[in-house]
C-alpha cells in the first residue's frame, strides 16, 4: 500500500475536524490547552488510557456498553488535574452554540466533552498558575475561527505545532515537548470507490521517558516517517540536562496525551481499539512509555464520512492510527523551541547539535 501525508500533514486533514489552542507565557505562567473540535453532529469516539498516573474526564461515556456515541469535543490541556477545568469553558461554548446531547427541546442539550491533562504545573514559576474554564473558552474561540482545511482545498492551513495549546509547558526526557501532529491517506477506499480514507493523530509531548535514541542521540520517531518526512532532522550531539534515570522521582511531572482521528465508519468498539493501538505508536517514539509517572491517554474520533471498513481495511486504519501517533511525537519534538523560566530552562532538539 503506497502511503502519503494529507495536504497539511495534520489531524485538519480529516474533514469536519478543527484545532484551536489558547496559552500564557511568561509572569510566572507557562501552560495552554488545545481543543479538538468535531462537526456540529459530533463524531464516534473512544479512550484508551495506559499511564499510572493519568487526570481525565467523561472516559467512562465512551465505554461502548454505554449510552451516548458521540462526542462533540475532546480538550487536551496543562495544569494537572486542575486543567480539567478548560472542558468547562468549551462546553459553555458548545451549548451557547446549541451543538450537544439532546436531553429536551432543541435548544436543551448537553455538550460531551472528553478531556485528558499533562502536569506542567509550576514550570512557568509560579504553581497555582493553571488552564482554566476561560482558557478553554478561548481555545474554543481559535478553533472556530480556523478553517477547516479538508472542507476548502484552496485554503492554507496550517495547524500550530511545538510550544502552543497544551504543549506550552510540556517537558520529554529534559528536552522541551510540545504538540505535533500527522495524516496519512490510504491508497484504497473499502467500498471499492476511489474514495481515500484519511487517518490523523495529534499528541501533546509531556513524558518521563525519552524520545532520542541514547547511542545516536536521533529521534526514535524518525525511523517511521513516510519518505523524505523526516530527512534532515536534527541529531542531538550532547545530552539533554536530565534524562530517564536521572530525574526526580518523588513527584509525577509527566503524562503525553493525544487525539487518533479518521473520517472512516467506526463504533465506539472500533474507536476503543483505534486508540489502544495508538499507544504502541506511543511506545515506538517514547522510552520508557506507560510509566507510573505518565497518564498516557489517547482519545480516537471517526467523523463517518467515508465508507464501512471491512476487517482488512479496519486493519490498515489501525495501522496507521498507531503509525501517525509515533509521527506526531516526532514532529512535536522538531517543532518546540527552547524555552527558559524562572523554574528552569528546557533545551530544544534543534539546539543539542
Amino acid at each position: 500500500m503506497q502511503l502519503r501525508p494529507g495536504p497539511t500533514n495534520s489531524v485538519l486533514d480529516v474533514a469536519g475536524l478543527r484545532v484551536g489552542h489558547a496559552d500564557r507565557r511568561g509572569d510566572g505562567w507557562l501552560t495552554g490547552t488545545t481543543v479538538v473540535l468535531t462537526p456540529p453532529g459530533g463524531a464516534v469516539g473512544g479512550v484508551d488510557v495506559r499511564g499510572g498516573g493519568p487526570g481525565t474526564r467523561e472516559t467512562d461515556v465512551l465505554d461502548p456498553r454505554n449510552l451516548v456515541d458521540r462526542v462533540h469535543a475532546v480538550v487536551l490541556s496543562g495544569g494537572s488535574a486542575f486543567g480539567l477545568a478548560a472542558a468547562d469553558g468549551v462546553m459553555a461554548r458548545l451549548a451557547a452554540d446549541g451543538i450537544g446531547f439532546l436531553v429536551g427541546d432543541r435548544d436543551e442539550v448537553v455538550p460531551i466533552v472528553p478531556a485528558a491533562v499533562i502536569f506542567d504545573l509550576g514550570r512557568g514559576g509560579i504553581f497555582a498558575h493553571r488552564p482554566d474554564a476561560a482558557l478553554g473558552a478561548l481555545a474554543y474561540d481559535d478553533a472556530t475561527v480556523q478553517p477547516a482545511a479538508a472542507e476548502d482545498p484552496a485554503a492554507v492551513v496550517t495547524l500550530r505545532q511545538g510550544v502552543v495549546g497544551a504543549g506550552t509547558g510540556a517537558v520529554a526526557g529534559g528536552l522541551k515537548g510540545g504538540v505535533g501532529t500527522a495524516s496519512v491517506v490510504l491508497s484504497d477506499g473499502s467500498d471499492g470507490s476511489d474514495a481515500r480514507t484519511v487517518v490523523a493523530a495529534l499528541v501533546v509531548v509531556n513524558a518521563f521517558g525519552s524520545c532520542l535514541d541514547p547511542g545516536t542521540g536521533e529521534l526514535y520517531a524518525a525511523r517511521f516517517g513516510l519518505p523524505g518526512e523526516f530527512d534532515g532532522a536534527p541529531v542531538a550531539r550532547r545530552r539533554p540536562p536530565s534524562d530517564p534515570g536521572e530525574g526526580d522521582l518523588s513527584v509525577p511531572r509527566a503524562t503525553t496525551i493525544g487525539v487518533i482521528a479518521t473520517d472512516a465508519v467506526l463504533t465506539k468498539s472500533q474507536c476503543a481499539k483505534l486508540a489502544g493501538i495508538g499507544h504502541d505508536g506511543l511506545a515506538r517514539a517514547i522510552r520508557p512509555v506507560h510509566t507510573m509517572l505518565d497518564g498516557d491517554t489517547l482519545f480516537a474520533l471517526a467523523t463517518g464520512t467515508r465508507g464501512v471498513p471491512d476487517l482488512d481495511w479496519f486493519q490498515a486504519i489501525l495501522h496507521a492510527g498507531g503509525d501517525c501517533v509515533t509521527r506526531a511525537v516526532g514532529h512535536a519534538m522538531l517543532a518546540a523551541e527552547t524555552v527558559s523560566t524562572a523554574a528552569g530552562t528546557w533545551p530544544a532538539l534543534h539546539d543539542l547539535g
